[in-house]
């Protein structure tokens, strides 16, 4: 697992249920192998600063694959209920069948003295002091993702280390049932606070929950469901009956959007770019009747000026509000990534706005909370798409303490809300 997303660029949060099936694991086995893969490489800063303290020299000169066994050894040791000899015998045995008998021997010495210390006592060791490089070590974040969620929070500042240590929390497995189809009566788990379609399940495997199975219910993070209602409860003047996914992949919020339309009497065109993503929508949305799933760019969506009631845009982004979910992600963006991204956020707004009637409704929503992506991007659509910024709140009234950065936008947050940290602005066409 850690090399195929060190190697190939894999997201854990794919690769991991394929595998765990290929090697026929459940229950706990299954459970266990999520927490060691997940979590190491979520807690990776961290782990690296004290592998560091460890060795004789620089990590960069350390072999990549006993790199990636110190790792996973380290968070037995230090991160999970391991025994320490179980810990260290398995990583020296993996090293020495993966590379040779002088690495793992290596790897013994170093494992000895990683667990010589709890991870409080080696943050206190590694991560001295206060301030943004501290916080960065401590909590397993880079140093730019540190400060970037700080300014994210505004006056909230103090609530960072809240913040950063909700994004260390593995999120419990979130099911949705879509309208129409099933009903959360029928899901097992604790029903969700803000979303009137979600469960919170207390273990087991999502895909022998029968209505998950057929397809009338789904995965889907609480967060995310809320995007999706917003788009479909804002209110709209006159006709309500086109609706649009403007990139729509992986398909989670079009089922939910297609079986919320299918109760309207609404049509849904989902638009994805990528060929495999809107395989993945055609997947997930299913033979539903109204929906319609197109492979075009959004930035030049396949539809007439004016012409659209309703639109979501789920913009790409850094995915840094589902750091949870996406451990990889912190380690994988860099602040060089912001300003394609945002030219590319601009550009899918821009055409979101073009196809947009007056009287419509247009969800802006990223999964992140940068700032250049949420308040940077919708400023200058306001200044230069004639657009204005409408009061979300009377939207999605039982969501509180969710005040965004511009005046009528949300945003979500792990640490208080328990879901990925979406943010959410209303736009309308003057």
């Amino acid at each position: 697992m850690l090399k195929a997303v060190r190697v190939d660029d894999g997201y854990t949060n794919l690769l991991l249920p394929a595998a765990i099936a290929r090697h026929g694991l459940s229950g706990r086995d299954a459970a266990f192998v999520t927490e060691l893969a997940s979590g190491t490489i979520r807690r990776q800063g961290t782990y690296d600063a004290i592998l560091a303290a460890c060795v004789d020299r620089p990590l960069r000169k350390v072999e990549a694959k006993v790199l990636d066994a110190l790792r996973l050894g380290t968070h037995q040791l230090l991160g999970m209920r391991v025994p320490t000899h179980a810990a260290i015998d398995t990583t020296v045995t993996l090293v020495r069948a993966k590379v040779n008998q002088g690495a793992a021997g290596f790897s013994n010495a170093v494992l000895r003295k990683v667990a010589a210390r709890s991870l409080d006592e080696w943050v206190d060791v590694v991560a001295p002091g206060t301030g943004h490089a501290q916080l960065a070590v401590a909590h397993s974040h880079p140093v730019w993702v540190v400060a970037a969620l700080e300014r994210a929070l505004g006056g909230a500042s103090a609530e960072l280390p809240a913040l950063l240590d909700a994004d260390n929390v593995p999120p419990r497995v979130t099911l949705v049932a879509r309208p129409g189809r099933a009903t959360r009566d029928e899901l097992p788990g604790e029903p969700t606070t803000l979303s009137p379609y979600g469960v919170t399940l207390a273990g087991g495997d999502p895909a022998d929950v029968a209505a998950v199975a057929e397809g009338r219910a789904g995965v889907q993070d609480e967060g995310s469901q809320l995007v999706a209602l917003a788009a479909v409860e804002a209110p709209v003047e006159g006709r309500d009956e086109v609706w649009v996914d403007l990139c729509a992949g992986p398909g989670g919020k079009a089922s939910l959007l297609s079986a919320l339309a299918d109760e309207r009497g609404a049509r849904l065109l989902a638009v994805e770019r990528h060929h495999h993503r809107a395989a993945l929508v055609r997947r997930a949305v299913g033979p539903a009747p109204g929906v319609l799933v197109v492979q075009a760019d959004g930035t030049h969506a396949p539809l007439p000026d004016g012409s659209v009631d309703r639109t979501l845009l789920d913009a790409p982004c850094t995915g840094l509000g589902a750091l949870r979910r996406r451990p990889e992600a912190r380690w994988r963006r860099t602040r060089a990534d912001l300003a394609d991204l945002v030219a590319l956020q601009a550009a899918l707004l821009t055409d979101a706005v073009r196809i947009l009637r007056p009287g419509g409704a247009l969800l802006y929503a990223t999964c992140s909370p940068l700032l250049e992506e949420t308040a940077a991007v919708v400023t200058g659509a306001v200044e230069r798409l004639g657009v204005v910024v409408d009061d979300l709140a009377p939207v999605l009234p039982d969501v509180g303490d969710a005040t965004g950065p511009l005046p009528g936008t949300l945003q979500l947050w792990p640490h208080r809300h328990g879901t990925d940290a979406m943010f959410m602005a209303l736009l309308r066409k003057e």
